[in-house]
């Protein structure tokens, strides 16, 4: 009988005392490592998921200025920009079957407008986003995203 409470004892006691250090030290560098697996892997698939976005909101421009080209029979201009495809352009030459070709102008997904270029370098007309630098260039995620991709 003793015997079978003095192993009672030692469990509550042993229950009661809580981690030691070294279980807690231990568990931290083993959180630490999964961390530094995983975090790295999850903030590449962020700078993906804006790419794709950035594609995705360059073929919708381009679509919705192929459909003003259909109707005006030219692409806005360069001053007239991008604008010309929310708002009946009131600069250049007045676009004879205007008509509402988007809602509103999306932001590339770093926040910046898209670029237009009429004349373009890589086609008639080109739309782009400079990437995750603002810049022109650059490779990975600070590389340009245009129409002729």
């Amino acid at each position: 009988m003793t015997l079978a409470l003095n192993l009672a004892r030692t469990a509550r006691r042993r229950l009661a005392a809580g981690f030691t250090l070294i279980e807690l030290m231990v568990v931290l560098v083993i959180i630490g490592v999964l961390a530094a697996l995983i975090v790295p892997n999850v903030l590449d698939r962020a700078d993906d998921a804006r790419t794709t976005a950035a594609r995705t909101d360059v073929t919708n421009l381009m679509q919705a200025l192929k459909l003003y080209r259909l109707d005006n029979q030219r692409y806005p201009t360069a001053e007239q920009g991008l604008q010309a495809l929310v708002a009946r352009p009131s600069s250049g030459p007045p676009p004879a079957n205007w008509k509402p070709y988007l809602e509103k102008l999306p932001n590339d997904p770093w926040g910046r407008p898209y670029q237009y270029l009429n004349p373009g370098i890589k086609g008639e007309v080109d739309v782009m986003s400079f990437g995750a630098d603002g810049q022109s260039g650059g490779e990975g995620k600070d590389a340009d995203i245009g129409s002729w991709q």
